[in-house]
């Protein structure tokens, strides 16, 4: 599995998180943080996912 996988998952996590948060305290600013980190690590997930199939993991 690629690192990149792995860092990826985390940033949505993160993302998630952030955005959970700045919805129950109002936060616009926390909330659009936490969207655009989840998108950045969705992207990262799927960069990894490639290198992945490029390199015949599973």
């Amino acid at each position: 599995m690629d690192k990149d996988r792995i860092e990826g998952a985390l940033e949505k996590a993160k993302g998630t998180l952030k955005d959970l948060a700045g919805k129950v305290t109002g936060d616009t600013k926390l909330e659009a943080e936490g969207k655009t980190q989840k998108a950045a690590g969705t992207v990262q997930n799927t960069v990894g996912g490639v290198k992945d199939t490029l390199r015949g993991d599973k």
